[in-house]
């Protein structure tokens, strides 16, 4: 039995399914969430709701539930324990990078990010390949579940993005992914979403990444302050990525209640995901792949040091560097 046929077997057995993003879901979670929808609807499950934490703050992310009417509902307003299956897309880890709690036992899990097995009745998670996008592509042409114009574009959409627009260590099979989506995507539609405009704040956010940013080799860390634009920080950390001589990124900043993390390598000896636990770990929950990782720590840990934001920004400012230039093992003469 295939994979495929695996996660139908669940489908077969429930009537209502919520599926469930990761917070501020980006759009390899998006088109997965999308995917897997098409798969239960196919498969005779009356009731699909997809919902998501956080916001959807990147212009590009915001262009793509709009311009391709992606139904989502915000997690807080679902009622999740009503729904005979819960399916986790793009993340695995219940209590990690989602609203949810710990508790909640998902149904269904399909990731491309390392982690520990949950134990679901169905658990495909391939750290080899480069987006979950890719995986629901499998799924869909193993089922010859037809594709609709608008699933195509956002699976196409979805693996340029996570892997293919930046090279990032992308694999055989996000080019043979992308090839069996291509024909059926609507390529004017997705010209319109890389041409999506920046926020004001997500550009100023950028700005001040770009003004406080410190270099030890070949490594930077940099800081946009405090912003409600948290895509502002990986467009960042990609954006700094450009700077010549500059192999690794980690771009930080305070959102809402917490501290995110977005870090990013092309340096073939690092582990970005491996170097932010080692910097992180006793801090909050961090993590990713061998050239992209992210992370949240809770504010609590850093605000009861200082009571208001400047303050509590320079406190934060010098621990979370020297955390990390300590990781990469960089000291201030390098």
């Amino acid at each position: 039995m295939s994979r495929a046929d695996e996660l139908v077997a669940v489908l077969e057995t429930v009537e209502s399914l919520a599926i469930v993003c990761h917070d501020n879901p980006d759009p390899d979670c998006l088109a997965s969430a999308l995917a897997l929808k098409a798969i239960a609807i196919d498969h005779d499950v009356e009731e699909v709701t997809i919902a998501y934490g956080g916001e959807i703050s990147h212009q590009q992310n915001r262009a793509l539930v709009n311009m391709l009417d992606i139904s989502l509902q915000a997690l807080e307003d679902t009622a999740v324990d009503d729904y005979d299956c819960i399916g986790f897309v793009d993340h695995s880890q219940p209590g990690a990078n989602t609203e949810l709690p710990t508790e909640i036992e998902p149904g269904i899990i399909v990731d491309h990010h390392p982690g520990e097995p949950v134990g679901a009745p169905f658990e495909d998670v391939r750290t080899r390949i480069g987006a979950t996008a890719t995986i629901f592509v499998e799924y869909l042409c193993d089922l010859e579940i037809e594709l609709t114009t608008r699933l195509a574009s956002a699976l196409l959409f979805a693996l340029h993005r996570e892997r293919l627009d930046f090279v990032r260590e992308p694999t055989r099979r996000e080019y043979e992914a992308a090839l069996a989506v291509y024909p059926h995507a609507d390529l004017e539609t997705l010209e319109q979403l890389y041409s999506s405009a920046f926020s004001p704040g997500t550009l100023d956010a950028i700005g001040k990444a770009i003004a406080s940013r410190e270099r030890r080799g070949s490594s930077l860390v940099a800081s946009v302050a405090k912003t409600t634009e948290t895509d502002a920080l990986p467009q960042a950390a990609d954006y700094l990525l450009n700077l010549e001589g500059v192999d690794t990124v980690l771009v930080y900043g305070v959102v809402g209640d917490s501290i995110r993390l977005s870090a990013r390598s092309i340096d073939p000896r690092i582990h970005i995901g491996e170097t932010l636990q080692a910097a992180f770990d006793d801090l909050g929950q961090v993590g990713g792949h061998h050239d992209m990782a992210g992370g949240r720590i809770e504010l609590g840990l850093f605000a009861d040091e200082a009571d208001d934001t400047d303050a509590l920004l320079e406190f934060v400012d010098g621990r979370l560097t020297r955390r990390f230039f300590d990781a990469l093992n960089l000291d201030d003469d390098r």
